[in-house]
């Protein structure tokens, strides 16, 4: 299996390159994230025909679409999103039992307290899931570096959103629901493994960046993972795609 996640920062303005992404890539799952554009909005070429795709967006904010390649699993995907869901952040795909979800959490720069409302809320969805005997995966932007790895030293600032240490234990705690952030598993000791640069003075050709773009995977799927890959030099929005394969 093939899973891609990318927050392409405005899809229209990305198209071009989500096709060319798309038809290099043939992930079995793609989850974007920060579309930017209501359903009635996409491009058509972005609607790629053979993939169940359901598109969930706001105009000119937020949004998330989650694709599933036809024949790629023996249940076609059942779309839905749980209860938390605001601003077009959460979209979920039942195939069997596992969940597959493409996830936007809040930046939380203008909203704080509504970022950890939804992270809370992510969590104890988790544990429900699994409860349930659910496998899950969780793909997306995530807004919150787990570590201070995960920040390059020059942009470590304890006090900012999406490193402050409630956000870093909220983390964790959702880690703790079962999951593994499949990336860091594959790649434990990499201080430069960014998804996202801020887009001046050339952070993303100097590698000062931060990662915030995550693959979450129940144990049990964690442990077939074969790479988990930040494709930085793909792309003009200011994430990376993150593509994970699994035997």
């Amino acid at each position: 299996m093939k899973v891609a996640t990318w927050n392409v920062n405005g899809i229209r303005a990305r198209q071009a390159q989500f096709c060319e992404w798309v038809a290099r890539e043939r992930p079995d799952v793609v989850c974007l994230q920060e579309l930017k554009a209501e359903p009635t909005q996409i491009p058509e070429q972005c609607k790629v025909v053979d993939y169940d795709t359901f598109w969930h967006g706001m105009r000119a904010y937020s949004g998330v679409s989650l694709h599933i390649r036809k024949g790629a699993f023996e249940t076609p995907p059942a779309f839905s999103h749980p209860a938390f869901d605001m601003e077009s952040r959460i979209v979920q795909a039942q195939l069997g039992e596992l969940l597959i979800a493409s996830i936007y959490v809040p930046n939380g720069n203008k909203d704080y307290p509504a970022k950890i409302d939804f992270v809370r809320r992510l969590i104890a969805w988790v544990r429900e899931q699994h409860d349930q005997g659910r496998e899950l995966m969780l793909c997306g932007d995530m807004n919150i570096t787990h570590t201070e790895m995960d920040v390059h030293p020059r942009e470590r600032k304890p006090q900012l959103v999406g490193q402050r240490p409630e956000e870093r234990a909220l983390f964790t705690e959702l880690l703790n629901q079962g999951l593994v952030d499949v990336g860091r598993k594959l790649d434990p000791h990499n201080a430069g493994l960014f998804t996202w640069w801020a887009p001046w003075r050339n952070m993303r050709q100097r590698n000062i960046g931060w990662r915030l773009d995550y693959i979450l995977a129940s144990a049990g799927l964690a442990v077939r993972a074969q790479s988990c890959m930040v494709q930085a030099d793909f792309g003009t929005s200011d994430h990376a795609p993150v593509v994970m394969t699994t035997a």
